[in-house]
C-alpha cells in the first residue's frame, strides 16, 4: 500500500511540474474532449507566467530537468518513439540534453576505490576533475601506469551515487502510469505502454551495469575491425567494474566541430560518407549498432579514423527484422510496392485481415512523391518514418527496434549531411546493401539455408527420443488429473481469498488515487 502511494505522490507532483512548466497546455490537440479541456483549464491555472512564448522544446527540457535524471532519461527514450508521442513532440525532446552538476571529486574517488577494490594510488598515476556530467554517470580524465610501463590517459566514467534508487522508484511510478492510461483509452493499448516503459526500464538497467557497456564496445569493435576509417576506444578491463569504466583516451576532434575539421586538413565529405556506410553496416551486416551516434559521440582523430564513444544505447536486429530492411528499400528503389506490402504482411507487422492492395496503395503515397527529386533531398530515415505513420491506419503493431532504428538514421542522416549538405544517401548507401543482398539473399545465401535447416533436422531427430519419454509423463499426468482433479483443503483457500482481498483493497484505491492525480497531463497525451 506504501509503496503504491509513494507511486502516486510523485506522479502527482511530476503532473504539477509539468503543468507548473507549461508543458501540458503545449501538448494539448487542438481539440480536445470535455475531460481534456477540464484538465487544461486546471493545468493553465497554475502555469508560470515566463511560459508564454517559450517553445514547446524549452518547456518539455526544463519540466524534464527539474523533474530529475530518470524524467531526462524518459525523455531521450520517447525521441526514440514517434509513434507513442507523435513525430512532433519527439523531434522536440530529441534536443534534450542532461543538465546535471557533476558530484563531488571525493566522492567519485570513493566510488571507484571500492568499486575496483584497490586504493586509488595503486589504479591510477593521476585522477582528474570531471570533464562530463550526465543523468547516470559522469567522465573523469585521469593517467595510467601500463603493463609495458608507459604512462597513458584514459577516460574513467563514473555512476552516479544512489542512482540506481532513485531510478528504481521513478519507473514504479512510469509502470503506474502506463497501466492507469491503458485501462482508461482501450485505444492507446496498440502502443503497448507498458512494453515501452518495460523496454526503457531495461535500457536504463543495462546502462547501470558499466561492465555491459564496455562489452558493447569490445563486440561492436570486434564486428568492425576490418571496417575501413572506424574504430572503438580500447577497454581497459583491468580498471572496469559494474560502476566504473575506464576507456582509451581519444584525442580527437568532436564531429560537431566543422572549422576544427576543416582547419586539420580533413575531408567532410569523406567523413560523411564514412558514418553513413558505418552505420549502415553495424545495422545490416551485423544487427548490432550504436543507437546514439550524434556528434558529440564522434571523434575524428589526426589519421582521419572515425572514433564512436559512449555505448549506453545499442540497438538490435536479428536476421528477419535485417531482411525486412532490405527488402522494403529495394522495393522503392525499383518500385515495386506489391513486393514491400507483402514483405510486410510476410513478417507479420501488418495483420492478415488487412488487404495487401490496399497497403499497396498506402506506400505508393509514400514512394511516388520521390521520383522526381534530387537523391541528395531524400532521406532513407524519412522513409521509414513515414512507413510507421500508417501503424494505426492499418492496426500494425509497433516495433520498437525498428522504431529505433529508424530514430538513429535520422540522426546518422543529420551528421551526415551536416558535414555535407548534398551527400546523396542512395549511392553512398548502394554498396552497404548491395554487399548485404548479395550475400544473405543471393544463390550463396540459399546454399548456406539449405545447409542451417539440414543441421536443425539433424538436431531435431536427436532430440526425439526425449522428446517421447517426456510427451508420455506428460500424458500421465494429465490422465491423472483428469479422474481425481486438482484438490485444496480448505485452509488453503481461505488463505487465498485472503490474499486476493488484500491486493485488490489498494490496488482499486490505487486506481482512483491515480486517475485524479494525472487528469492533468494523462487526458492531454491521451487525445493529442
Amino acid at each position: 500500500m506504501a509503496h503504491a502511494i509513494g507511486s502516486l505522490l510523485r506522479l502527482a507532483r511530476a503532473g504539477w511540474v509539468m503543468a507548473r512548466e507549461g508543458l501540458v497546455t503545449a501538448m494539448a490537440p487542438p481539440d480536445p474532449p470535455a475531460i481534456g479541456r477540464l484538465a487544461l483549464a486546471m493545468a493553465k491555472l497554475v502555469e508560470r507566467e515566463d511560459a508564454v512564448g517559450t517553445s514547446r522544446g524549452q518547456r518539455a527540457s526544463r519540466a524534464l530537468n527539474r523533474l530529475g535524471p530518470s524524467y531526462v532519461k524518459l525523455g531521450q527514450f520517447l525521441a526514440t518513439r514517434p509513434d507513442v508521442v507523435g513525430r512532433a513532440m519527439a523531434d522536440d525532446l530529441e534536443a534534450l540534453q542532461d543538465r546535471v552538476e557533476p558530484f563531488d571529486h571525493d566522492t567519485a574517488e570513493a566510488i571507484v576505490a571500492r568499486a575496483l577494490g584497490k586504493p586509488l594510488s595503486e589504479l591510477f598515476v593521476e585522477f582528474g576533475q570531471p570533464v562530463a556530467a550526465a543523468s547516470i554517470a559522469q567522465v573523469h580524465k585521469a593517467r595510467v601506469k601500463a603493463r609495458d610501463g608507459m604512462i597513458r590517459d584514459v577516460a574513467v566514467k563514473v555512476l552516479r551515487p544512489d542512482v540506481e534508487a532513485r531510478f528504481r522508484r521513478d519507473l514504479d511510478a512510469f509502470y503506474l502510469a502506463a497501466r492507469l492510461i491503458e485501462s482508461v483509452v482501450p485505444a492507446t493499448r496498440r502502443l503497448r505502454l507498458v512494453a515501452v516503459v518495460d523496454t526503457l526500464a531495461r535500457s536504463v538497467r543495462l546502462e547501470m551495469d558499466l561492465r555491459l557497456e564496455a562489452a558493447a564496445i569490445s563486440e561492436l569493435a570486434e564486428n568492425s575491425k576490418d571496417d575501413p576509417d572506424f574504430r572503438l576506444p580500447k577497454v581497459d578491463w583491468e580498471r572496469t567494474q559494474r560502476g566504473v569504466l575506464t576507456l582509451e583516451w581519444i584525442d580527437g576532434i568532436k564531429l560537431s566541430d566543422r572549422a576544427g575539421l576543416a582547419a586539420a586538413g580533413h575531408d567532410l565529405k569523406r567523413l560523411g560518407r564514412i558514418v553513413m556506410q558505418s552505420f549502415l553496416r553495424h545495422a545490416m551486416r551485423d544487427g548490432f549498432f550504436h543507437a546514439d551516434m550524434h556528434q558529440g559521440n564522434l571523434f575524428v582523430m589526426p589519421s582521419g579514423d572515425l572514433v564512436a564513444v559512449d555505448l549506453g544505447i545499442t540497438g538490435r536486429l536479428d536476421p528477419n527484422e535485417r531482411r525486412f530492411l532490405a527488402e522494403i528499400l529495394y522495393g522503392f528503389i525499383i518500385r515495386d510496392y506489391r513486393r514491400v506490402a507483402q514483405v510486410h504482411f510476410d513478417a507479420g507487422y501488418v495483420p492478415a485481415h488487412q488487404e495487401v492492395e490496399v497497403f499497396a496503395q498506402a506506400l505508393r503515397a509514400v514512394g511516388e512523391p520521390l521520383r522526381d527529386r534530387p537523391p541528395a533531398e531524400i532521406s532513407m530515415a524519412g522513409l521509414l518514418g513515414q512507413l510507421f505513420e500508417y501503424t494505426d491506419v492499418f492496426d500494425m503493431k509497433t516495433q520498437p527496434r525498428l522504431i529505433l532504428l529508424q530514430k538513429t538514421m535520422v540522426v546518422v542522416e543529420g551528421v551526415g549531411r551536416t558535414l555535407d549538405p548534398d551527400l546523396d544517401m542512395w549511392t553512398v548507401s548502394e554498396p552497404v546493401v548491395r554487399e548485404w543482398v548479395e550475400a544473405n539473399l543471393g544463390p550463396g545465401a540459399r546454399i548456406a539455408d539449405v545447409g542451417q535447416s539440414a543441421g536443425a533436422l539433424g538436431r531435431l531427430a536427436l532430440a526425439v527420443p526425449r522428446l517421447v519419454e517426456r510427451f508420455e509423463l506428460a500424458s500421465a499426468g494429465l490422465a491423472k488429473w483428469a479422474e481425481v482433479g486438482v484438490r485444496l483443503d480448505a485452509e488453503t483457500v481461505e488463505a487465498i481469498a485472503a490474499a486476493e482481498a488484500r491486493r485488490d483493497r489498494p490496488q482499486r484505491l490505487a486506481t482512483w488515487i491515480a486517475a485524479a492525480s494525472l487528469a492533468a497531463i494523462a487526458c492531454v497525451m491521451m487525445f493529442s
